[in-house]
């Protein structure tokens, strides 16, 4: 990390997702693993976006660009943003081993670039929950929508854990000190880092799908409506996780949030 005077938390974010670049996709719940899971998120798009028919779709917080591949499997003009070169780097080289025609580009999901009305979906993945200011990120997420554009917001609560997930989380702890795998896990100074820029950010508390659905309406989104049907892709996933970590997946307060611009 870079440290100095202007070096803030929105800083601090970038480097993180930058150093975890390397092994980003070897994480159940980045990549895509199995042909179950690929289908469940094509279902999961399908049902609150519609269908692509060539239509411009922003994925903001690409990463190595999952949610790209997965938008564009669909038919839709793709085009992803993220702020960490390390992770375009990764998003560009996969996409051209793969023969896919995705546009990706360096940008601030929080300040975006993109004149107004530029998209007519946006879709973020695992970004809500490390947003400094939602309010104003949500703002400039429906200006770059045209009219009657669509949002699509993937995310969860990992911070408060229900009592099923303590327990969980206990069974975890007692697997691993008998010697069952993890699986792939933060390295030490990289769990220390996300914690702490998870106490720092604005849902350090937790982003539950209520409080994201009512700062989108009073950003001026119509039609909000939170789903948590997310079973199928869940359930897809645990299959290639340990046993525990596969259970957490089951019973996280997981959810995608559809929301759209006004037409008018």
């Amino acid at each position: 990390m870079t440290a100095g005077s202007n070096y803030g938390l929105r800083d601090e974010i970038r480097d993180f997702w930058s150093d975890r670049a390397s092994n980003f996709d070897e994480f159940p719940g980045h990549e895509i693993f199995t042909e179950q899971e690929r289908q469940a998120w094509h279902a999961l798009f399908s049902r609150h976006l519609g269908e692509a028919q060539g239509r411009s779709a922003l994925d903001l917080a690409s990463g190595t660009g999952v949610v790209s591949h997965l938008l564009d499997d669909l038919g839709f003009r793709v085009t992803g943003l993220d702020w960490s070169e390390a992770m375009l780097e990764r998003a560009t080289s996969k996409a051209a081993s793969r023969g896919r025609r995705i546009t990706f580009r360096l940008g601030d999901a929080e300040r975006i670039i993109d004149a107004d009305e530029s998209y007519d979906v946006v879709v973020t993945r695992h970004l809500v929950w490390t947003l400094v200011d939602p309010a104003a990120a949500f703002t400039e997420w429906l200006r770059v929508l045209k009219p009657g554009g669509t949002l699509l917001v993937i995310d969860g609560d990992f911070v408060s854990r229900s009592p099923l997930e303590r327990l969980i989380a206990k069974l975890e702890r007692f697997t691993f000190n008998r010697g069952a795998p993890a699986g792939p896990g933060l390295s030490g100074e990289l769990a220390e880092r996300h914690r702490s820029i998870l106490s720092r950010v604005h849902f350090k508390d937790g982003a539950r799908a209520s409080d994201v659905a009512r700062m989108l309406a009073e950003a001026g989104f119509a039609d909000v409506v939170i789903d948590q049907r997310l079973g199928p892709i869940h359930r897809a996933q645990a299959r290639v996780m340990p046993l525990a970590k596969g259970l957490a997946r089951q019973v996280q307060h997981r959810y995608a949030i559809r929301a759209l611009k006004p037409a008018g």
